[in-house]
């Protein structure tokens, strides 16, 4: 309804502006006293009408989005708290609650249009479900459960999954995920300069102060004689994104670094016509820490100040002397002088950026990653990038009275000689080139450059290639020649395969005045070329030289490597004589190299197996293990996703199943042997993958043999499987190594259901589980660190797709409640248990009639009703710890098993009720259970059990104790009246029923109107209920009783 009606006319229908009218007959015209239309009704909703010929109960719900449908009734019931606030003088809440309410309108609007893209509409709902929470709580409203945004019916989701929604809410508030991987995205605007008149290259990279070393690539950009970006209309030759930063390098110690070159004369101020010829020459240099980014993530048009080296040879660390502040040794470029940048940090993975933050990578960035290897290397990953660092020279005079002016050119030569063409980077946003040519220092013979450069050179072209860098003295006469005086060189990759060894090279400068002599590389690539440690073909004699040049190199490649021992294992078919010794060498070997080299390795290892199972089935095995549990480093963590992609589309070894198998077995059926300790204990560690490779072999021979010797596998799994149980079974007391090696196989089992469920029939993986699992000995007073791995074991099998299969669940569960009736039993590892509990509880439906469900209703029922009630009756009897933490967890684990309580009373049918009071063979039984359970119904409503919002809970707690009353009530009248009257149970029950109707949460007459239909449509009216149940006990006494009608008068009137 839009406009409101008074309904003061016969048969008149009184309407508010939002109410929900529902059409039972539509005439043409909608009109009172022939009239004009008074009412309208905006437009007509869809719509399901629950209860539907009960008129009492009936209830029309809209089939809208359920956001737009509490969106509708929260502000309803905002607009009159609204306007108290008003009257009650709380301006501040006032002015912000209407500037929430329109942003909701706003929001709800965007959403009613129906054009959002489902990201944007997920976006658009958590910022609603946020200011509705916000409002909610400001004005002390309830909580309100959600899922995915969306209201919950606390009748369509077990109780234990109500209670989870409601912790979450409660205590977590929503709180983000921090992003794991941040971003740094610059844009380059201009050089503000008084100076200028020359072209500059500006170069921006991360350097880590604290390590004194860069960590990323460089992102270059050349400017005009303007200080602007030479193409403005290529947005990726001035913007980059540098990817990939961890949260550790998000820290005041990592610093932007910008050095400024300038392209032009020797000297600044030397006039135009001196010297035609440009050299690169330093201009300046710039810094910033990243720190200073954290607090606002962003800074537009932001100016960097401008430094110059006071000695031009401490160019090379320049930035180094500006963040120590060392300022004798560097001073302002000029007094105007500034770089304007803008610099954003960006906030997770790099897809996440891309949709947020389209306009960015539409019109172009150029992307810079961190030097050397992101975090994860997945399969087909092709990399082969070698960084190389110029670090500096010593050179001679040459018969000259001044120092020389030097410049180093350096090509990537190919092995017949021929320039490799565009594999030299200077960094991103500029194209590779085929030459680089470093700054020029005026007048210095030991020259120190730092330039660090990328080199992505192909596999197929880095064997034969070189590197030669070619020296040439920069003349300033009016000629402006460039003299070559000497090169140097070195090889990329040695004879044996091993590829230029990271570090830093002492080479050689060999004389050469006549570009001529280095056109045919065979002449001089038989020279050699290092100095210091020996490098391939570097035996000859070295004539004493006091000329050397350094570089540094540092290979990221996915398919080179620099060691020899792993170099030895992936050509185990070249030298067959050596695979006992590879596989041997194989630990010995750094993980980082390992996993660099994943798939490679796993190939070799199938291989060799494949060739030889007998010779090496054992070597083999072991090598896989460490492999798998190199991965479970925290270290090498991310590479997991690389091995499980290997398993499903790399793995090709059909026939690894059986030696994989058999030494598995082996291991297992030697688990008492102390000298095999260590190296069983780390076989159990690593079973998850080493069952991921047996199935998958598995499937692959079945594919290819069509099934063949399918009992054959079947028994091998079976035998496998009775050692486990054998294993499990052995007790040991007290902290032992079996105990260890029980606790190692128990923590990681359950990951092997899902791989066993690809092969076996869901019956027959619960069966082999339950087998397992019920092996495990029963005694408590053990290692507790076994009790306590054993039930986190129980944890993952309930968390597991194996139990969520009801035909599975039936088999598993009564092993299960066995284990979690003797830790209650004992008291002890309570947060798991009721963990454990919510889970089971989790997938019941309500209001399941499956037989399966309700005879699962059975056996919890009688196995876990009694000790249930002990455990609440226990845990709520403690003192409350004094810590914070402490407390919080305290009460957790209190309302769990209340939930879980609620969650087993609420499943319970008439049957259920029936079986369950029959079960007890005596009056005191039946008694001590109804007095039991009465007590905890005592404490389930007291006010401190929920938080005081948690409304919602309250009413499902109350109309479950008020059902089981309803319940329990006729055994009270049939066993405990006239002869057999019990004053202390009929104490008990008058007292909880009257403490009921009391409780705050059930006086709808305090209640907002919208909240009190709600719960009236749910519920009805319980106290009322309980009232008439009362009555009608009371008049079940009579006066039959000792103590007669003034005793219960006097105490409950």
């Amino acid at each position: 309804v839009i406009a409101g009606f008074r309904g003061t006319v016969p048969h008149g229908l009184s309407l508010e502006i939002g109410d929900t009218v529902q059409i039972l007959e539509k005439c043409d015209v909608l009109c009172i006293d022939g009239l004009n239309p008074i009412i309208f009704i905006y437009f007509l909703k869809n719509a399901c009408v629950k209860n539907k010929g009960y008129v009492q109960f009936e209830m029309v719900i809209p089939t809208e989005d359920s956001v737009i449908t509490e969106m509708t009734s929260t502000l309803r019931d905002w607009g009159a708290m609204w306007k108290q606030l008003y009257v009650r003088n709380e301006g501040d809440l006032f002015h912000r609650l209407w500037h929430i309410m329109n942003e909701i309108l706003d929001l709800r609007r965007q959403v009613l249009v129906g054009h959002l893209t489902h990201d944007r509409m997920k976006d658009v709902k958590r910022h609603i479900t946020a200011r509705l929470d916000w409002g909610n709580e400001q004005l002390g409203l309830d909580l309100v459960p959600r899922k995915e945004y969306a209201m919950v019916d606390p009748e369509e989701i077990s109780i234990t999954e109500l209670y989870r929604l409601m912790e979450h809410r409660h205590w977590k508030k929503d709180t983000p995920v921090p992003a794991s991987s941040h971003h740094l995205f610059v844009q380059m605007k201009s050089l503000m300069c008084s100076n200028l008149g020359e072209e500059l290259e500006v170069i921006f990279s991360l350097f880590d102060s604290k390590e004194n070393r860069p960590i990323s690539e460089r992102f270059f950009l050349r400017l005009n004689r303007n200080g602007l970006p030479k193409c403005p209309e290529k947005p990726e030759r001035h913007c980059s994104l540098f990817v990939d930063l961890g949260s550790s390098e998000l820290r005041k110690d990592i610093y932007i670094t910008v050095h400024i070159i300038r392209i032009g004369r020797m000297g600044a101020g030397e006039k135009k016509n001196a010297c035609n010829v440009q050299y690169r020459r330093p201009f300046g240099c710039a810094v910033l820490s990243i720190a200073d980014l954290l607090a606002g993530d962003s800074k537009d048009d932001l100016v960097l100040k401008v430094y110059m080296c006071n000695t031009e040879s401490d160019w090379y660390q320049i930035h180094e002397n500006i963040i120590k502040k060392l300022n004798a040794r560097y001073n302002l470029t000029g007094s105007n002088a500034g770089l304007a940048v803008s610099l954003q940090l960006l906030h997770g993975d790099i897809e996440q950026i891309r949709r947020e933050y389209t306009s960015r990578f539409t019109h172009g960035v150029s992307i810079t990653r961190k030097l050397g290897f992101s975090n994860i290397i997945m399969p087909g990953e092709m990399r082969n990038d070698l960084y190389i660092t110029v670090e500096r020279g010593e050179f001679e005079k040459g018969g000259k009275s001044v120092a020389r002016n030097v410049e180093v050119t350096m090509h990537v030569v190919d092995s017949s000689g021929q320039i490799l063409k565009d594999f030299i980077s200077f960094g991103s946003g500029e194209p590779p080139a085929s030459e680089y040519h470093s700054f020029v220092l005026y007048h210095n013979n030991g020259p120190r450059w730092a330039e660090l450069l990328k080199l992505p050179i192909p596999v197929d072209k880095f064997r034969g290639a070189h590197i030669r860098c070619e020296f040439r003295h920069c003349s300033t006469k009016e000629k402006g020649e460039k003299k070559l005086f000497g090169f140097s060189f070195v090889p990329l990759m040695q004879e044996n395969g091993r590829t230029l060894p990271d570090g830093t090279h002492e080479l050689i400068v060999h004389k050469c005045e006549e570009n001529a002599n280095l056109q045919d590389s065979g002449r001089y690539l038989k020279l050699p070329f290092s100095k210091g440690i020996s490098l391939g073909n570097n035996s000859q004699a070295v004539k004493t030289t006091k000329e050397s040049f350094w570089i540094t190199s540092f290979l990221c490649s996915t398919k080179l490597t620099q060691n020899g021992d792993m170099l030895d294992l992936l050509k185990w078919r070249t030298h067959p004589d050596k695979i006992a010794g590879c596989l041997s060498k194989l630990k010995e070997i750094d993980g980082s190299e390992i996993v660099k080299f994943l798939q490679d390795t796993l190939d070799t290892l199938f291989g060799i197996l494949d060739e030889n199972s007998q010779k090496y089935g054992s070597k083999v095995f072991d090598c896989l293990v460490h492999i798998i549990n190199l991965l479970q480093d925290s270290k090498f963590h991310h590479f997991k996703p690389v091995m499980d992609t290997y398993i499903e589309s790399h793995f090709a070894g059909a026939l690894a199943y059986r030696d994989l198998i058999k030494v598995l077995k082996w291991h297992i059926d030697r688990v008492t042997e102390v000298e095999l300790h260590d190296h069983i204990q780390e076989v159990l560690k690593a079973q998850e993958y080493i069952f991921k490779y047996i199935v998958q072999s598995r499937r692959l021979f079945s594919i290819a043999t069509g099934g063949q010797n399918e009992e054959e596998f079947r028994c091998c799994i079976q035998e496998l499987l009775m050692s486990v149980r054998f294993f499990l079974s052995q007790e040991s007391k007290g902290t032992s190594a079996l105990s260890q090696l029980q606790a190692v196989f128990l923590s990681s089992f359950p990951s092997v259901y899902s791989e066993l469920l690809k092969l076996f029939d869901v019956r027959e993986v619960a069966n082999l589980v339950h087998d397992a699992l019920g092996s495990l000995p029963t005694v408590m007073h053990g290692d507790e660190s076994l009790q306590a791995v054993k039930l986190q074991s129980i944890g993952k099998t309930v968390e597991s797709h194996l139990y969520t299969n009801p035909d599975s669940r039936c088999i598993l569960l009564p092993v299960v409640l066995h284990h979690l009736h003797m830790h209650l039993q004992e008291q002890k590892d309570l947060i798991m248990c009721a963990r454990i509990l919510s889970n089971i509880f989790c997938l019941i439906k309500k209001n399941s009639s499956e037989k399966s469900v309700l005879e699962e209703i059975d056996v919890i029922v009688n196995s876990l009703l009694d000790i249930l009630l002990r455990t609440i009756l226990e845990i709520t009897s403690r003192p409350q710890p004094s810590g914070s933490a402490m407390r919080l967890q305290f009460q957790d684990v209190t309302g769990e098993f209340v939930s879980c309580l609620l969650s087993l009373l609420r499943q319970m049918t008439d049957r259920h009720y029936q079986q369950l009071l029959d079960s007890f063979s005596t009056k005191e039984d039946l008694r001590d259970f109804l007095l039991q359970i009465f007590t905890v119904f005592r404490i389930l409503i007291r006010p401190e059990m929920f938080p005081k919002d948690w409304t919602v809970m309250r009413l499902v707690a109350n109309n479950v104790i008020i059902t089981t009353v309803l319940y329990l009530s006729d055994a009270l009248r049939k066993n405990f009246l006239n002869e057999n009257f019990d004053y202390k149970i009929w104490d008990s029950y008058f007292f909880l029923a009257v403490i009921f109707i009391n409780q705050l949460c059930l006086q709808l007459e305090m209640f907002t109107p919208s909240k009190k239909k709600k719960v009236l449509e749910k519920y009805g009216d319980m106290r009322v209920t309980m009232g008439c149940e009362i009555f009608s006990m009371w008049q079940n006494l009579g006066n039959t009783t000792l103590f007669g009608e003034n005793y219960y008068a006097l105490k409950y009137t």
